[in-house]
């Protein structure tokens, strides 16, 4: 098999790294018994990829305030690489978004984070309208924090039903719906997203949701717009590739999730 793609993992500049990671474990303890499987750094990040056959990961930021922006963009430049593939991030406040997704666009990114929770939004909000419109004119791909986050309030920020809204108003937008669809909203997943041309990848699903569900939904729903990806350093990788690989999908769905969806997608770029 060739190497792997995980298409949702974090980092952090070193000088930041260790207290990021403090700050977001306390605030996940507080919901739920969280914790980190690395430090936070690009350098463990490559090192666990070594070790699990992962040939490139897509570095998800999140900018909790418009001023982060700029040193996001600084940042994902430094680390970019045959392996790393950098998404910036910029919050939906921004007055200046559409002069961000240009640059972003113009660097040669292959798309951009979003969390509505760390930053505020509901997804179906029409004041994000004109985001996803200039993201869909760039051309670049969206990875979308969906469902619930353990460090929240049950709040409907990004479901299953928002979901659907927004890909019916923008049927062009290439969204990636993180943690299968919408965590810990798999019944509403079944629903509304199971069967459609929507994109999806694993990440800290596997780990929670029954595995013959997860088998479902996976098998149920079509097999190019299906991801691999762990959330890095929150679940490791090699216990998502253990997981998933106790689902017994096939040869030739394993190989589409593992890479070649993410390649293509990556490509359509």
């Amino acid at each position: 098999m060739q190497w792997i793609v995980d298409f949702h993992t974090h980092s952090f500049p070193d000088d930041l790294a260790e207290r990021a990671m403090k700050i977001l474990v306390e605030e996940g303890k507080k919901k739920s018994d969280v914790r980190a499987h690395l430090d936070g750094r690009l350098s463990s990040l490559l090192h666990s990829m070594d070790r699990n056959d992962i040939e490139k990961s897509v570095v998800c930021s999140i900018a909790t305030k418009p001023s982060q922006f700029d040193p996001i963009f600084t940042w994902s430049k430094k680390i970019r690489s045959d392996r790393i593939i950098p998404f910036p991030s910029l919050h939906p406040d921004d007055r200046n978004f559409a002069d961000r997704i240009s640059r972003i666009k113009g660097e040669g990114f292959r798309g951009i984070k979003f969390h509505p929770y760390y930053q505020d939004f509901i997804i179906d909000d029409e004041r994000l309208f004109p985001v996803y419109e200039k993201i869909c004119r760039e051309n670049l791909i969206v990875v979308m924090h969906t469902g619930f986050d353990l460090a929240f309030e049950r709040i409907r920020l990004a479901d299953p039903v928002k979901i659907v809204k927004v890909l019916e108003n923008f049927p062009t937008l290439k969204m990636v719906t993180t943690h299968l669809g919408a965590w810990e909203d798999w019944d509403e997943v079944e629903e509304h997203l199971v069967g459609k041309n929507i994109y999806m990848e694993i990440s800290y699903s596997l780990d929670i949701l029954d595995r013959e569900k997860a088998k479902k939904i996976i098998m149920n729903h079509p097999k190019e717009y299906m991801l691999f990806g762990t959330d890095s350093p929150w679940t490791g990788q090699d216990k998502t590739l253990s997981l998933l690989n106790e689902l017994q999908l096939g040869t030739e769905r394993e190989r589409l999730i593992l890479r070649d969806n993410a390649i293509n997608l990556l490509n359509s770029v």
